[in-house]
């Protein structure tokens, strides 16, 4: 009886170091009839406006591809994770979608946090990724497999920074979140430019999930700046503007395209903010996509995480079409060298930092709806 325990301590010893050692290798993809592809986001939890806009596009961007036979002869299939806007939860299903599903490729995050968590496991398991929509600059920095088809926040920082002194405002406060990469960028990017023209007349910060923002708008009412630069997202923006018109702060509030999904009502009346893109944008492109979206979510007008995510499933679908393989390292080169890509946000060639230069619509809130006030081109 002894020797069988003792044989059987042996046995399941070598196999966990059996485990161990293949879970240090990188696991290659799943042979499958179908082309798999992961997909992470936030579907639920604070911004699940923009997983679930997000989605909407990859898919809409599938059921064109596969009406049109599909990749290398087999039809698409995307696995979606929900990381409940978590930065942690993020790590865990890009992980799961790459170890267990085996996809060739990764789209996602929104949330620049999320997409410097999970690009990172991309990173290390050599699996190629696109960002639809996160702006800071670090999400791409030093990656080789990890790219995106939208600008970044040293452009969209500029460019508000720019219409700011356009706008004739010379004292603009500045209220970003202290625990967002996102809006610490941002508003870096924006005060950097501003300052050279304008005066920075109050510098606050809150943290993402807080519902309290009395302290800093008192100390930005004192200040009685021209207008308040707010680079954060839409569910603490909504809070922070009724805050402000309560404690009567009537000056514009304006920001960056995490405002996309606020409350258009007459807290947000007067507001602006830089975006992806515009439903008013008459290009061709535009247009034609808008109409594809409606017709498959029952008349729903896209919005800006919409287009971007259908841009960046197609770039990849572009990418496994030209590389003529599902072999990942194939597919990364393939992505790296796009150039000229039709995109439905305009035309897409990935730079050497693996970023897109995009132009940038500014939209205005006027009558409970946004406007394009002006759009601007990337030098």
């Amino acid at each position: 009886m002894l020797a069988k325990a003792i044989r059987f301590v042996c046995y399941s010893t070598l196999l966990l170091v059996a485990s161990l050692a293949i879970s240090g290798c990188k696991k290659p993809p799943v042979q499958s009839n179908e082309i798999l592809i992961g997909e992470y986001g936030s579907l639920t939890g604070s911004t699940a406006v923009f997983g679930q806009g997000t989605h909407k596009g990859i898919m809409l961007a599938v059921d064109e591809v596969n009406a049109a036979g599909g990749l290398l002869g087999k039809p698409v299939r995307v696995i979606t994770e929900d990381d409940e806007g978590n930065q942690d939860e993020a790590v865990s299903v890009v992980k799961k979608l790459i170890d267990l599903d085996g996809v060739i490729g990764v789209l996602g995050e929104v949330a620049s946090t999320r997409s410097l968590a999970g690009g990172g496991v991309c990173e290390d398991e050599h699996v190629p990724m696109i960002s639809p929509s996160s702006t800071n600059p670090d999400v791409t920095k030093d990656r080789k497999y990890v790219f995106r088809v939208c600008f970044t926040d040293d452009f969209q920082g500029s460019v508000g920074a720019q219409f700011a002194v356009k706008q004739g405002w010379k004292k603009v406060a500045v209220l970003s979140s202290a625990n967002s990469d996102y809006s610490k960028k941002l508003s870096y990017f924006f005060t950097q430019t501003f300052s050279q023209s304008g005066q920075i007349a109050a510098a606050e910060t809150y943290n993402d999930g807080d519902t309290d923002f009395a302290p800093q708008l008192t100390g930005i009412r004192a200040a009685a700046p021209d207008a308040v630069y707010l680079p954060g997202y839409y569910t603490e923006i909504d809070l922070i503007l009724k805050q402000a018109r309560d404690l009567g702060i009537t000056c514009p509030f304006f920001g960056g395209d995490g405002w996309d999904g606020v409350t258009l009502d007459k807290t947000s009346e007067g507001c602006y903010f830089t975006n992806h893109y515009s439903p008013e944008d008459p290009r061709p492109s535009v247009q034609t996509f808008i109409k594809s979206y409606e017709a498959k979510y029952n008349g729903e007008v896209p919005d800006a995480f919409g287009i971007t995510g259908y841009d960046a499933a197609n770039v990849m679908f572009d990418a496994i079409k030209r590389a003529n393989s599902t072999d990942r390292e194939a597919i990364t080169a393939a992505i790296a060298s796009t150039t000229n890509f039709p995109g439905a946000g305009g035309s897409i060639t990935i730079d050497a930092n693996h970023n897109a230069k995009k132009p940038i619509c500014i939209l205005e809130i006027t009558g409970g709806k946004t406007h394009l006030a002006d759009t601007i081109q990337p030098q």
